[in-house]
């Protein structure tokens, strides 16, 4: 099964899900801003990509941060993940806990969902 972490009104997220529905791919849809994010969840996914991966520095969330609030280091992040989980690029897909696909490209989708 898969999981698509993100928020609903997110473009990117609505071009992702309408690509996932035209193939008939079946996934939980994980709202950050309805069900937050947890720790272990980001420490999970920071085993697999690092936080300058995981961040989206260059949606509104961040850019509208004030520069002493903008992490530096892992631990950092982690806490803005967790206290503004919109700044996690998005869409993040998650299978049997390994991330799958980190945003949305064609190429990489039909990649990941050829099987």
């Amino acid at each position: 099964m898969f999981i698509l972490y993100a928020i609903p009104n997110c473009d990117t997220v609505k071009k992702a899900r309408t690509w996932l529905a035209e193939r008939g791919i079946t996934y939980q849809f994980h709202d950050y801003k309805k069900q937050g994010i947890d720790r272990p969840t980001i420490e999970r996914w920071l085993t697999q990509k690092s936080w300058e991966d995981l961040v989206n520095r260059s949606g509104v969330t961040w850019r509208k941060l004030p520069d002493a609030e903008k992490p530096t280091d892992t631990e950092g992040a982690i806490a803005l993940m967790l206290d503004r989980p919109s700044v996690i690029r998005r869409p993040l897909i998650e299978a049997d806990g390994q991330i799958v696909a980190l945003g949305f490209k064609t190429a990489d989708y039909e990649a990941v969902f050829a099987a």
